[in-house]
């Protein structure tokens, strides 16, 4: 199975996949987001940046994703903190008129060559806690934060992940109370709601209610 985690910036997603890894004998892929050497100037100045780093973040990801068909085998499954699409969901924040059409058409290039995901687990927070995890977790380019922006992102993934949302098997996980970094019965709660959604045994579903 290949299954992906999203969400908004500093939702938990990498996290979740690391704890998960395990369970499921999976490859781990992560998204390679340090790398991208515009990602500093864009949150000090996102308006000049931010053709440069979604054109970046597209072509990174496009590699890392079109590894997932070699990475799947029948002993082992793929879980990966991120799908290819968010990065439309980002571009259409950052960019407009002719950087965002000559966007698209690079996206909707190299998307018909990307491996689906079985189960998207999209992990839901409002913007008042993912403004807490982002503080908590204290990554230097990450310091100035505009709410704003987080608020941004936030709507338009609930807006994608409506009832509307037509892809991949979908699961909606809602975090604001979750803890499973400390708390493993919240892990466990994740886990079985996964494993119920692919039909992997064992799971209990009453545990969904």
């Amino acid at each position: 199975m290949y299954i992906a985690i999203e969400g908004v910036i500093g939702v938990g997603k990498t996290t979740l996949a690391r704890l998960l890894q395990p369970t499921f004998n999976a490859k781990l892929m992560l998204e390679v987001f340090e790398e991208n050497p515009f990602l500093a100037d864009f949150y000090g100045d996102r308006d000049r940046y931010a053709f440069q780093t979604q054109i970046f973040f597209l072509l990174s990801r496009y590699h890392q994703q079109r590894a997932v068909a070699k990475l799947l085998t029948p002993e082992q499954g793929v879980i990966s903190d991120y799908t290819f699409k968010k990065d439309a969901l980002f571009a259409e924040i950052n960019l407009e008129g002719d950087e965002l059409e000559t966007y698209h058409q690079v996206h909707n290039a190299l998307a018909e060559k990307i491996t689906l995901p079985n189960l998207i687990v999209y992990l839901r927070a409002s913007t008042d806690v993912l403004m807490q995890r982002i503080a908590h977790r204290d990554r230097p380019y990450e310091r100035d934060m505009d709410r704003n922006y987080i608020d941004d992102l936030n709507q338009a993934y609930e807006s994608f992940f409506s009832d509307g949302f037509t892809g991949p098997r979908l699961l909606i996980v809602e975090t604001d109370h979750l803890n499973y970094i400390a708390n493993n019965e919240d892990l466990k709660w994740v886990e079985n709601r996964i494993r119920q959604s692919l039909d992997i045994p064992p799971y209990q579903t009453e545990l969904l209610i």
